[in-house]
């Protein structure tokens, strides 16, 4: 598995940095190797950081939400993961905060299982599920949404790039989790099946977060940051056979099987009431699974100056 420049567990906390007058601001971004989060790769890639003044490091590692762990203490100044992560961090340190929705995953999450029929045939199964991601809530909007008994399944915490050799060894009968890890388990083992696709159940969201204490602190970055990724957006969006070339470079991918996986989402870079309502699935969602360590709501987990100040017509809430 790709892993550029993997952030230690031990990493240590960026102080508010001092800048030469013109010098490009530097700034150490994080995220997953998935092309979900596609305008972070073409904000670096197609050069809009380095228009904007930014010199930044583009940090990946096993999913987007891991990475948004690193926002507490300042870490990493921005990171872009699934609503969960998210607010899971912000009750940690309330300076996480969600500053856009980036990306809609419309055909992007499944549950896939091997030898197993249909959603029926998998009960008593093993079913893997990355903790704390989009993953975890996916299954469990599976689980509500089809009427199901948690019971019924064995739940066993796996990393999304792990999930294919786990499935293929037999550790786990079947998994929830985003692309590319459902098209490559199909391909590359006999008998795997989508059972059910998000498309059938819930749109998941991935959003761009940040360190609230340091974008105060830093408001010029925090603006060229927010304005790189709605170009980076826009260039997605307008020129699709380009973003998918940078994306595939990025990731040193297969550009076809990139550009291919880039059609099942819809890239935002907005805030809008779908963007509050999925921010309070969360919040349900942990505090169903007793990780509500204490009450938070939407508006004190999403941020939307950054975006207003770069983009206004793009905050709708």
């Amino acid at each position: 598995m790709l892993r550029r420049n993997l952030l230690a567990a031990g990493a240590t906390v960026l102080a508010a940095p001092a800048f030469a007058q013109n010098a490009p601001i530097k700034m150490t971004i994080a995220t997953g190797v998935d092309p979900s989060f596609a305008p972070y790769y073409v904000a670096r890639e197609g050069g809009f950081f380095t228009r904007n003044g930014l010199d930044v490091t583009v940090n990946t590692g096993p999913s987007g939400s891991a990475m948004v762990a690193f926002l507490i203490g300042n870490q990493i100044n921005s990171a872009y993961g699934a609503e969960q992560a998210g607010v899971s961090a912000h009750l940690v340190d309330p300076n996480v905060v969600a500053v856009a929705e980036g990306t809609a995953l419309l055909r992007w999450i499944s549950v896939l299982g091997r030898n197993i029929e249909n959603m029926e045939g998998l009960k008593g199964k093993k079913v893997g599920v990355a903790r704390g991601t989009g993953s975890e809530t996916f299954w469990l909007s599976v689980v509500s949404k089809l009427n199901l008994n948690p019971a019924d399944y064995t739940i066993v915490n796996v990393e999304a790039p792990e999930m294919v050799a786990a499935l293929e060894r037999g550790n786990i009968d079947a998994f929830a989790v985003w692309e590319p890890w459902p098209t490559r388990a199909m391909r590359a083992i006999p008998n795997t099946k989508i059972l059910v696709s998000n498309e059938q159940i819930q749109i998941v969201r991935n959003f761009v977060y940040m360190n609230k204490a340091w974008a105060q602190s830093n408001t010029e970055a925090t603006t060229r940051l927010m304005r790189s990724l709605v170009q980076a957006q826009e260039y997605i969006a307008s020129n699709p056979t380009e973003a998918a070339a940078q994306v595939a470079r990025f990731l040193r991918q297969d550009r076809a099987f990139i550009a291919e996986l880039m059609t099942k989402v819809e890239y935002k870079m907005n805030l809008t009431p779908d963007s509050v309502g999925n921010i309070q699935l969360a919040i349900d969602q942990l505090r169903g699974m007793n990780r509500l360590s204490k009450e938070v709501t939407p508006a004190e987990v999403i941020w939307k100056d950054p975006l207003a100040a770069a983009a206004p017509g793009r905050v709708m809430i």
